[in-house]
């Protein structure tokens, strides 16, 4: 399956761009043009290793700053967007696919949600969101669809051993489980991003910030993000 998805990005930035202008002729709205200034508030956008804590440090983020988080949020509104079921939807959240799997699964399972259909909703409300600021969005290579000026993009992870063990003691697994919970999720994830946007997610130059947490507590590493954040956007 060709597609391109980054056409699909810059069609939906350049939409934004072109929301106000009732006059706009058809020339402009496939210009595929990124037009960052029209971003007014800015964001933060968190990508995370499973384990790493990353979902309480953007919650910690968000509730300091007076800004709005999303995570599962985000499910509700693609399933809104695609008129599906949020369980349908959350199937195939953050994970990469072939093209085979999606021939096998549109042909047998008439709810399935093809790649485009997904990515096309999840860039519609990220960029959204993005464009209204004071957010905090968690995962979903949100850092690759917005704007990298106009928001702080961080990395929270953690060395594996720490995030299964994390994986031991706060959701109660044995090890063999904690160990391939956290190896699937990562896999997905890395899988989801190298598909999508043809990125290695570990890559240190797609984000602002990467913080390993082996040493910081949740409330700690948003204190780190902060900081960063107002370095980065000192008149908010």
């Amino acid at each position: 399956m060709e597609m391109s998805y980054a056409f699909l990005v810059n069609r939906m930035m350049t939409a934004l761009r072109l929301q106000d202008r009732s006059s706009a002729s058809q020339h402009e709205l496939q210009e595929p043009l990124v037009a960052a200034e029209r971003f007014s508030k800015p964001f933060i956008t968190i990508a995370r290793d499973p384990g790493s804590g990353g979902k309480l440090v953007g919650q910690e983020v968000a509730k300091r700053l007076g800004f709005t988080f999303y995570d599962h949020e985000l499910i509700d509104e693609i399933a809104k967007s695609t008129k599906l079921r949020k369980s349908v939807v959350d199937q195939v959240d953050e994970k990469g696919r072939t093209a085979l799997q999606d021939l096998v699964q549109g042909l047998i399972n008439p709810n399935y949600v093809s790649d485009i259909t997904y990515f096309t909703a999840l860039c519609r409300v990220i960029l959204s969101l993005a464009y209204r600021g004071n957010v905090v969005i968690l995962g979903r290579g949100a850092n690759y669809i917005t704007p990298f000026a106009q928001g702080l993009h961080v990395r929270i992870t953690a060395p594996v051993q720490v995030r299964i063990q994390r994986a031991i003691d706060y959701e109660g697994h044995p090890y063999p489980v904690a160990k391939e919970i956290i190896q699937k999720l990562d896999a997905d994830r890395r899988e989801f991003v190298k598909q999508y946007f043809d990125k290695d997610i570990r890559h240190a130059n797609h984000y602002d910030l990467t913080i390993n947490t082996m040493f910081y507590k949740p409330h700690e590493t948003a204190q780190i993000v902060i900081a960063a954040f107002k370095q980065k956007f000192p008149k908010t």
